[in-house]
This record gives C-alpha cells, structure tokens and sequence, in this order.
C-alpha cells in the first residue's frame, strides 16, 4: 500500500521526470508530471507526488531556510516566492505547565508573508502552474487559500479568481484577496459548494485549480513537518513524540504525513520515532472526528457544518483519504472540541504573546481535552500547529478580548480608573 508508514521508495517509473511523477493512491497507477494537467487519477483518486530518492535530514545541511530549504524534497529547485516558511516554534511554558506535559512547543504559521500556512503550498503550486503554462488560477476558499492564491498569483503575473462562501469569511482575509486584485465570487452556499464548482471549472478547462486537491500543494506544505522535526531535534536532541493540528480539508495532515513516510524511506526516521498526527476539528463540522470514532475508510460528507472557527468550517475534507491513515499508522487519534474551549485555547494562547485565529487554537483545546481524558500522557513531548495568524480575524479577536474601559480626558482620572495608588 503507497500510504503505509514503512513502505519502500519506489522506483522510477518509465513517466517520470528527473525521478518524479505522480502515482495513484488507490491503484499505484504512474502519471507524467507536467505532461498535462491532472488532478486525480483516471478513476478519478487522489494523487501523490514521488521521488525515487527522497532525500534525508542530512540532506537539507547548509540550503538556507525556509520551504525552499528542502528543494531537494520538492519538484523544482526553486518557486515563486515571497518568501515562506521557517516560522517560529514558540515556547509556551504557563500553557505546557497548564496542561501538564513535558514539552510543549507552538509552531506559529500565521508568521508566513500572508498570515497562514497556504503560502507554502503556494509557492510550490504557482510554480507548477508555470511550468504548465497557464494563465488563470482559482481556488474555493474560507479566506487563507485566497489570500495566498491572490498573492502568489499576483507575483507570478497572472489573473486569480476565488470562490467564497457568502457571508462566511473573515472580512481581513476578503480584504487580502481583494487587495491582490483576485477577483472575488462570493457564492450562496457552504465552502463545499464553491469547491465542486471550482473542480468543475478546472475539469472545463477554465482554470487551473489550486485547492488541497492538486496534490503539488501539499508538497510545499509538508515542509512544515519537516521544520518541526529540525527545530525540534536542535533544540532537544530527539523528535516530538506528538504533533496537533486544526483540521479542515485535512491538507496538513496528509502533507505531514507525507514528509515523515519519506524521512522513513531515506533513513532519516525509525518508525517509532514518527510523531503522532492527532487532528482537531470543531464540534460543527468533525467528519474527520466521526471516521477515526467509526474506523471508517473515508468520510461521510457532513451537509451543514458551522463554527466561530471559520478556516476549518469544512464538511467534506478532500484529503481524507490520506489523511485517515496518517492518523492511523502514527498512532494518533481526532478530537472534537466546542466553540468555547477554542476561544479560550485562543486567549490562553495570547496570553503567552502568540496570536491566533480562531481555528488555530484548536490544536491547544484539542491537546487540553485529550490530556485531560488521559489519552496524551504527562510525559510527551509535543508540538501544536497554529495555522493563521491573530489578525486574519479581527472581529472574533476582539470578541475573544478585553472591552476598552471609557475614561475622562485627564491623567488623574486615568489614574483612579485603573487604581493606582
């Protein structure tokens, strides 16, 4: 099976180029990688992008920093780039000792150019367009992907339109979408709906679709898994026993996952030593949740998903099917947690000076409810993943936070407001 943890490289099939192509995940099927534009495989599966030598750790010694670090992991040597990447891994220690684990580590995405993690599989996947020569980009989006789409598209010269649910995204990340002159559809229906009509679009022909789907987005994003393990060892000497992430169309997951199967295939990883992946959703829209809970293959589609968590208000994750196994063989697990416990890991979280959107707190009130029911130990050392950055959406910030208090226009009134002696 192409997604066991322990599964040798492959070999180079005979439609690979400079020893990469893209295989089927269900049927081991081979596809040229630049040949034409593909999506999914004939019988209509998800693809992976493989190397016939995927590279190690030692490999990346002395290439920079960043995604384009790992250039040796990636289809091209270099992308279209702002740049993107190597973010910080935060030290959070009240929220660790809060908690109650060994080693808790934070590793903010919102610190990428346009405030999330989308930017890595951007600069990957607008470089692949390139290389395809098209000339429209598109993607469905609650917000991160269109900002970055617009972005990157905007760098790379060419037109982007983006497909919104209406009335359902933060207005900051409209606004960098708008700024970086896509132009904006914003649809009467659920992000779900706007991704079956952006997938129809590409099949017509009429873009080139840059969603979680094309399996060349993912290669940018495992790089952050890849950045957590070299932060991580730098600064402890071993790998984290557990990574949590937000879920919403599972991309991270699957990406994550990708990159720690092929450290395994170079040698770089012992199998045992590969993080757990333990996903986090919004009780609102959990399919994820619901299939690791019924040991189902895939998800059930979830019609009507909702939650203040707006990037991973998702009912229908693409990715799922490399996504479950990724949970699965790392031994990890999928929790879902209320509104109010991601607006409180939100404020626990900003409390320590790392600012997040909504969604990204979800990895720390996932990690609280697990270590709370016992299903994470004391002992582990763990990294969670915040995906976008505070001000993607102000408006839930300012709910999440302090009221400002009125005062008179006078020192000694402000004085006797706060209660200074």
């Amino acid at each position: 099976m192409s997604l066991d943890l322990t599964a040798p490289a492959p070999d180079a099939p005979d439609v690979a180029e400079d020893g990469v192509w893209l295989e089927c995940i269900e049927t081991g099927e081979a596809y040229a990688p630049f040949d034409e534009i593909r999506y999914t495989s004939d019988g209509g599966h998800l693809l992976e992008v493989k190397y016939a030598d995927p590279p190690s750790l030692d490999d990346f010694e002395g290439q920079g920093r960043g995604v384009w670090r790992y250039r040796s992991a990636l289809p091209f040597e270099e992308g279209v780039s702002l740049p993107e990447g190597d973010t910080p891994l935060h030290e959070a220690p009240r929220l660790r000792e809060d908690i109650d684990v060994n080693t808790l580590r934070i590793k903010h995405e919102g610190m990428n150019p346009t405030g999330s993690f989308k930017d890595r599989g951007m600069t990957v996947g607008v470089r692949v367009a390139k290389e395809l020569g098209v000339d429209r980009l598109a993607c469905a989006s609650t917000g991160n992907t269109s900002a970055a789409l617009a972005a990157y598209g905007a760098r790379g010269g060419m037109q982007t339109l983006v497909l919104l649910p209406s009335g359902k995204v933060a207005a900051g990340k409209i606004a960098q979408a708008a700024l970086h002159d896509a132009r904006i559809l914003e649809v009467d229906g659920n992000f779900d709906s706007c991704l079956d009509i952006v997938q129809d679009l590409a099949e017509r022909g009429e873009v080139y679709l840059l969603n979680s789907l094309n399996p060349f987005r993912l290669e940018g994003q495992k790089t952050i898994g890849l950045e957590i393990l070299e932060e991580f060892r730098d600064d402890y000497g071993r790998f984290p026993d557990r990574i949590v992430l937000p879920v919403g169309n599972a991309g991270n997951t699957a990406a994550l996952y990708k990159a720690f199967r092929e450290l395994v295939q170079a040698g770089s990883l012992d199998p045992e030593e590969v993080p757990k992946l333990t996903g986090v959703q919004a009780e609102g829209a959990a399919p994820m949740v619901e299939a690791i809970e019924n040991g189902w293959a895939d998800t059930e589609r979830w019609e009507e998903v909702e939650t203040r968590a707006t990037a991973i208000r998702i009912g229908n994750p693409v990715n799922a099917p490399k996504a479950l196994p990724g949970i699965r063989q790392t031994n990890g697990t999928a929790v879902a947690v209320s509104d109010a416990e991601i607006t409180s890991a939100q404020r626990d979280l900003a409390r320590e000076g790392i600012g997040v959107e909504p969604a990204s707190a979800a990895s720390v009130a996932g990690l609280r409810k697990l270590r709370s029911d016992g299903v994470v130990d004391a002992d582990e050392d763990v990294v969670c993943l915040t995906t976008g950055h505070l001000l993607k959406d102000p408006d839930a910030a300012f709910e999440a936070g302090n009221e400002p208090e009125p005062v008179a226009n006078d020192t000694q009134a402000v004085l006797d407001h706060i209660g200074a002696e």
